[in-house]
């Protein structure tokens, strides 16, 4: 294999991660695909065993509160073609207070 022909089967190999394409897979995502990812799911569990092994508290708040924002997400957003209600706004104030309130508490006021 000469190099024309490696250089070729490369370009092939990377074209769908070209930007055009990226952007377009993202865009195109919902949070179930997102979230049933096996990558993304290692990440978070390699993140979560981080912090548990370094007993960080900022890493397993930070982790709490963005896996709680997912959450609220998805119960609180309507769905396609729906409008916006104060039906689906409650959960994502509570939700958003409950874990505000968490991560306020473990972070400021709870000492070792």
């Amino acid at each position: 294999m000469d190099k024309q022909q490696l250089l070729d089967k490369t370009a092939e190999t990377l074209r769908p991660f070209e930007t055009a394409n990226l952007m377009n897979t993202i865009q195109n995502l919902t949070l179930h695909q997102i979230f049933t990812h096996p990558a993304v799911l290692l990440c978070i569990a390699a993140v979560f065993f981080y912090g548990v092994i370094k007993k960080s508290k900022i890493v397993l708040l930070t982790l709490f509160a963005l896996l709680g924002m997912i959450v609220i997400l998805r119960y609180a957003m309507p769905a396609p073609g729906e409008e916006l209600s104060v039906k689906a706004l409650l959960p994502f104030i509570c939700g958003g207070l409950v874990i505000g309130g968490v991560v306020i508490y473990f972070s400021l006021i709870k000492s070792e």
